[in-house]
């Protein structure tokens, strides 16, 4: 399904690092580890989520990006879709266009529709994939180059359509571990020359390839465990950061990055951070 659009400008996404002016949001209202679905869940689900406390560092985490001069647009929440915190996972821009995600967990079906129905009453155009699992969490995109994650949430099939439906796009398939459930938890890209990755996650082929084309920054197995790759790029070399991960901070600061720390504890209980939780619509 494509809806038509009036102004094609109003969604602009070329990169991961471009200066981000409009980001969607959803504040973690009915949050909670109801069905764990990856290993950081598993060691928080008998403490579960301090809802209280997941929303302060969410609201810290939004007016640190108005005060970047973000446009945030927020999304309902709904009781009957507790992980709607990560936008991310419901959809993705690539250049002008924006793709609804089909969603693999039935935990997570039917946050596609909230989006959607956004969508609609901005009428703004998308598309909605469908068939085959996709999920933004496994799209990360530079330029005309794309990398898609295989996981148990993207699968193959999906990422041969999308390479017919987009053949301007150089679409890279990359195969990791799916225990860290998306891309983005092992793989994030700074800057067109430097990029985080947590090399235990993949074989050491696709480390090499990736080696090739940025300078990696390893990420330890500890903070990747407290989500230190999931960093938000936010333009201008300004990056959205965990506190507790000192390492990662200290070498993105090194490279020159401005590391705007926020504490976001709570959320990643459920297993993702500040790129998980926030879907750009235009960057510049």
């Amino acid at each position: 399904m494509v809806n038509t659009i009036t102004k094609q400008s109003q969604i602009q996404c070329k990169s991961e690092y471009g200066t981000l002016k409009k980001v969607i949001l959803c504040e973690p209202k009915y949050m909670e580890i109801k069905e764990v679905i990856n290993d950081i869940q598993k060691k928080y689900k008998h403490d579960n989520i301090d809802r209280e406390l997941a929303i302060l560092q969410h609201r810290k985490f939004e007016q640190t990006l108005r005060n970047a001069g973000v446009e945030v647009i927020k999304l309902e929440p709904s009781k009957e879709h507790p992980e709607q915190v990560f936008t991310r996972d419901i959809g993705f821009s690539l250049g002008n266009r924006l793709f609804i995600s089909e969603m693999a967990n039935p935990i997570r079906q039917g946050e596609e529709e909230v989006l959607a129905e956004w969508m609609n009453k901005h009428d703004l155009a998308y598309k909605k994939l469908s068939t085959h699992s996709i999920e933004g969490g496994d799209v990360i995109v530079d330029g005309k180059r794309v990398f898609i994650g295989v996981s148990h949430r993207t699968c193959k099939e999906a990422i041969q359509k999308l390479k017919r439906e987009l053949p301007e796009f150089d679409i890279l398939p990359i195969p990791f571990n799916p225990k860290y459930l998306h891309l983005d938890c092992v793989f994030n890209i700074l800057s067109p020359k430097d990029a985080l990755i947590f090399p235990d996650a993949f074989d050491q082929q696709v480390v090499a390839l990736l080696s090739g084309m940025y300078h990696l920054i390893e990420v330890g197995e500890s903070e990747q465990f407290s989500m230190g790759t999931n960093v938000l790029s936010i333009g201008r070399n300004r990056v959205l950061s965990l506190p507790v991960n000192r390492n990662v901070n200290r070498q993105m600061r090194q490279h020159g990055y401005e590391v705007l720390e926020v504490d976001f504890s709570e959320i990643i209980k459920s297993g993702g951070s500040f790129r998980c939780c926030s879907m750009p619509i235009v960057r510049q």
